[in-house]
């Protein structure tokens, strides 16, 4: 429990599913982290509450709505609310929707299978300036990389040029394979037997020494310089 001087993290969910946004909504509020502050059934419906109500911190934003889709809503709700950040939750398991929500600008991609306590968790993450993948859509992405010639891989996602993987030690290396594979910090920390707050310092010399902003781009690195 948080103390009641923290501000809680306001959210904006946008989902066209009437008694999915209700129970999300009681799951949520169950957390004294969290308040959920509108709710919305399609891009024009969020756009409007974000025109009358507090701006929130985070937006839940499914894929699949009426009208216009989730992905291409994208742009439209980062400039009716510059600060917040995006967080995909879908039942798309679609490499291609994706990669298409990432480059739009979304924060974070999560299937609607994650369990409560990861939600929780990567509400805090994406608020933090991370970005947070399921690790079943984070090989796909790789794939998708895998599989197209460079010149046709999406641009924003790949950072086919930059520092060496020379520049990092054994143990970086080794984690950066993992992070490709779609492992996350406590899988990572499992499979070394080292202590996850370990993982996250290896974690954040490697995209600085690499230059990357997030995981997702430490993942495509990876495959795009064959290391995977």
């Amino acid at each position: 429990m948080t103390s009641s001087a923290t501000p809680r993290i306001r959210l904006l969910l946008v989902d066209d599913h009437h008694l999915f946004r209700r129970g999300l909504r009681a799951l949520l509020s169950q957390d004294d982290r969290f308040e959920v502050i509108g709710e919305a059934g399609d891009a024009g419906e969020a756009l409007r509450c974000l025109a009358q109500t507090p701006k929130p911190d985070v937006i839940l934003l499914d894929n699949h709505l009426p009208g216009v889709r989730g992905v291409e809503a994208i742009p439209a709700l980062k400039d009716a609310a510059s600060n917040a950040r995006i967080l995909m939750l879908t039942v798309s398991e679609n490499e291609e929707d994706l990669a298409a929500a990432l480059r739009a600008g979304a924060d974070g991609y999560l299937l609607k299978t994650v369990e409560s306590e990861q939600l929780a968790e990567t509400l805090v993450k994406v608020l933090q300036g991370e970005s947070v993948i399921s690790p079943e859509m984070l090989t796909k992405l790789v794939s998708v990389f895998r599989s197209r010639p460079a010149e046709t891989a999406p641009a924003p996602l790949e950072p086919a040029t930059g520092p060496s993987p020379d520049l990092l030690s054994p143990r970086e290396r080794e984690i950066l394979l993992l992070i490709a594979r779609g492992d996350s910090n406590k899988l990572i920390a499992r499979a070394l037997d080292i202590a996850e707050t370990t993982v996250k310092i290896h974690v954040q010399h490697i995209l600085r020494k690499l230059g990357l902003s997030s995981r997702v781009q430490a993942a495509v690195y990876a495959t795009s310089r064959g290391l995977v």
